[in-house]
């Protein structure tokens, strides 16, 4: 399983002409990929290394007038209780190793992938983040504002 982890400043998904998913300030965008070898004992892995991935200026999310319960310089999306704007990305396991054309082999099909997301979402909201989605195999239109730009790629 990987996420891909955005530090934003707001996000947005949009279905069909239709804003799904959104929040405004600082937060989280995850895309998430699932490989044909994942099971369900990584998505609360996953879930608790996106919540608690630190990688947010305590002084910057202060001066945005957020409430930080953490003394350290740097602090996760769980320390001051941020949102996460998360979608489901099969082709974050792209081969493109052979030519220009990428290969997805190893990403999971929907009946494999779309209950383990559901997964890392739901373990994401048992942590006591608020996240919004996405609709899985749907054709998205994803907004954000890169606050850094600060990008982590997280693997379990």
């Amino acid at each position: 399983m990987r996420a891909v982890v955005q530090r934003v400043d707001g996000a947005s998904v949009v279905v069909a002409g239709e804003t799904i998913g959104a929040f405004e300030g600082p937060g989280l965008l995850v895309l998430i990929g699932v490989s044909v070898d994942d099971d369900e004992s990584k998505c609360a892995v996953l879930a608790d290394k996106i919540w608690k991935l630190r990688i947010f200026e305590s002084a910057a999310l202060k001066a945005a007038g957020k409430t930080v319960n953490s003394e350290s310089v740097e602090v996760a999306a769980a320390d001051a209780e941020l949102p996460i704007l998360a979608i489901s990305q099969f082709t974050l396991f792209a081969d493109t190793s052979n030519g220009r054309r990428p290969t997805w082999q190893q990403a999971a099909r929907g009946p494999q992938a779309e209950p383990l997301v559901e997964n890392v979402v739901q373990a994401l909201r048992d942590l006591g983040a608020r996240v919004e989605t996405g609709k899985f195999g749907a054709d998205m239109r994803i907004s954000a504002v890169c606050d850094g730009p600060m990008t982590v790629t997280l693997e379990v």
